[in-house]
């Protein structure tokens, strides 16, 4: 992706001794690159959300390990027990108990490491990480390819394409390229007429400062809208299709992705519009059922307060109810498989339904 016509990744790794990573949090009013030098600078960007995003999360992990890696060789006479990567990953598993793909890049790495002598673990390490990366763009270039072709054939019958999007699964929320955004980034570019409306997503509002912000640097046209405007579009028929990520798929097709979304989608059932996930296959959980996810629950200061700008250019944060109001913070929900028209993948498209995955994958029935 392109930041004022210079291409960036979202995370990069500098030289094999630092991360470099896109600081969200400051989105959309700053654009601040972070340094992480330390597995645990890498745990708390995951945690605090300077990265988010299923995809980023794994990655951001891959490297949290490379880095412990780096320090522990620097800082003890023996270079990586296996006991220390057990640590070290048991602590970047419990930063957000959600998105799947942090748990597979986690086990990825551990068993990679788990092949190694404890003096080449670095540098192995730093190589897993950075195949993980780069795995992750050629997916999610697949992604956008089989969402174009969804696209085309609405505008087909259409001309025009609208789009409604939920949260942010653009480029920000991967290494590159994004999942439910890479669709509508290759609709744009082959020339056809899209308009994609931006549900603000509270109360971190993913889509106003990141969405908004990805559309508006490669210059798709958008409208943010509050998020319970939604329903009223969907009734006028001014939305052809909803679009959005996921931060785990059980493989009977539940789809778990930002708070809102489950709403979206009946909304989108009752007027007969086609609700679709962009799932790469890291974010589908082989083994869980929808009702085993954990959701997680964030601070309730994130419901209770906004950030912005202000008149003078200054960036605050503001109190938006009462102080001795309570407030809960669900930072997910499960959208049930019968709600979803097809999930898009780097293998096709398919139904929201066991048999159909397990086929599109190449699963044994007894798997």
């Amino acid at each position: 992706m392109n930041v004022d016509g210079r291409p960036y990744r979202s995370i990069w790794p500098i030289e094999q001794h630092a991360v470099a990573v896109i600081d969200q949090r400051k989105l959309p009013h700053e654009f601040v690159i972070a340094q992480l030098a330390t597995w645990e600078e890498a745990a708390v960007a995951i945690q605090s959300m300077q990265v988010r995003g299923a995809p980023l999360i794994g990655a951001a992990a891959a490297y949290g390990v490379a880095l412990a890696m780096n320090q522990l060789s620097r800082n003890r006479a023996d270079p990586g027990t296996d006991a220390e990567v057990e640590r070290v990953y048991a602590a970047l598993l419990a930063t957000r108990p959600t998105a799947v793909n942090l748990r597979w890049a986690l086990e990825r790495m551990r068993r990679v490491l788990g092949g190694c002598a404890p003096p080449d673990r670095a540098a192995a390490a730093w190589r897993e990480a950075a195949a993980i990366c780069d795995e992750d763009v050629v997916l999610n270039r697949a992604i956008a390819q089989y969402g174009l072709a969804l696209l085309r054939r609405i505008a087909q019958s259409k001309g025009a394409v609208q789009v409604l999007t939920h949260c942010n699964a653009g480029w920000l929320a991967t290494v590159d390229v994004g999942t439910a955004l890479a669709p509508v980034y290759a609709a744009f570019d082959a020339g056809l007429e899209v308009h994609v409306w931006v549900s603000e997503t509270r109360p971190r509002n993913q889509g106003a400062a990141l969405t908004c912000w990805e559309m508006a640097q490669h210059g798709v046209p958008h409208t943010l809208i509050a998020d319970n405007a939604a329903g009223l579009l969907l009734r006028r028929a001014q939305i052809d299709m909803v679009l959005v990520g996921a931060d785990r798929v059980t493989r009977a097709g539940d789809v778990c992705n930002k708070i809102g979304t489950y709403l979206k989608a009946v909304a989108a059932r009752d007027c007969g519009v086609p609700f679709y996930a962009a799932v790469p296959s890291p974010t589908i959980d082989w083994q869980i059922a929808a009702d085993a996810i954990v959701i997680e629950e964030r601070d309730a200061a994130e419901v209770l307060s906004m950030s912005g700008r202000n008149a003078e250019g200054v960036t605050q944060v503001v109190d938006i109810a009462p102080r001795a109001t309570r407030a809960a913070n669900f930072a997910f929900d499960v959208t049930p498989a019968r709600l979803v028209s097809g999930l898009i993948t780097e293998r096709g498209v398919c139904a929201a339904a066991r048999a159909d995955i397990d086929a599109l994958f190449a699963l044994p029935k007894s798997c």
